[in-house]
């Protein structure tokens, strides 16, 4: 897990160092996010010497720095229930405006419950509180991200289920996931924005896969998390690649 910072001359960055002191097997990718405070959290799944074999034996590991990215301490599990982890998804990571962090990841329990399981930090990465979004039971990996987004409304979340592609607003009390509208096939890496009237427009990619392109689509939900006007979409995505949103003063901005 490679990291660098800015020096603080702002001339150039800093030699790149590996965060893993004691964990290997890193996969899926890695995220990194940061407050206004001067904490640094990054955040990986993988595995310590002992663990069980296979993705049963992975877990979320944390390294958080206090002095701006400066140095970090050695990496903690964030949670310890045994879940695993889904080897080739990935995990997102988020330190939202009230110093909340949290992480979204896929569990491998007994290699078929593939559920998404959301941690939440109230004391800026020191502990953490497990939570299931979604379950899904599945005996693959669906090679599947996820995102987070903070606005007028909160933070959400989204993540894919079955084709599927959901958000949720996580600080709304008893919020429920949210689908893209019509059937779930082949949607995946799904992005949210929030807009400053607590508006959101999810972005997600249709017909990807392993070595393969596709296309981007996306729709807007009101305050409600109702769908509102008609989808877009466009064609071209390239083979490992997905989209993302920016909400604007004005509206929202797609890039893929």
């Amino acid at each position: 897990m490679l990291y660098s910072r800015l020096n603080d001359g702002g001339t150039g960055f800093e030699p790149e160092r590996n965060l893993m002191t004691r964990t290997f097997g890193l996969d899926g990718g890695g995220t990194l996010a940061a407050d206004a405070a001067g904490n640094v959290y990054v955040a990986w799944h993988g595995k310590i010497p002992g663990a069980a074999d296979g993705e049963a034996g992975r877990q979320v590991w944390l390294t958080v720095s206090r002095d701006d990215g400066k140095t970090f301490a050695a990496e903690q599990a964030a949670w310890n229930t045994t879940t695993g982890a889904c080897g080739c998804c990935g995990v997102a990571m988020f330190a939202d405006s009230k110093g909340v962090v949290r992480a979204l990841y896929r569990s491998a329990t007994e290699n078929v419950h593939r559920d998404i399981w959301l941690l939440s930090s109230m004391d800026r990465g020191g502990s953490f509180d497990g939570r299931k979004l979604h379950t899904w039971d599945i005996n693959a990996c669906p090679m599947s991200s996820m995102a987070f987004s903070e606005g007028a409304g909160g933070v959400v979340g989204a993540w894919e289920t079955g084709g599927q592609v959901y958000f949720e607003e996580l600080t709304k009390a008893n919020a429920a996931p949210i689908s893209a509208p019509g059937e779930g096939k082949g949607r995946k890496h799904p992005r949210v924005a929030v807009g400053r009237d607590g508006e959101v427009l999810m972005v997600w990619t249709e017909g990807t896969g392993w070595q393969k392109g596709g296309s981007l689509a996306w729709e807007g939900f009101d305050i409600n998390g109702k769908a509102v006007g008609e989808a877009g979409g466009a064609a071209g995505v390239p083979t490992w690649s997905f989209g993302a949103v920016v909400a604007k003063p004005g509206g929202f901005v797609v890039i893929y």
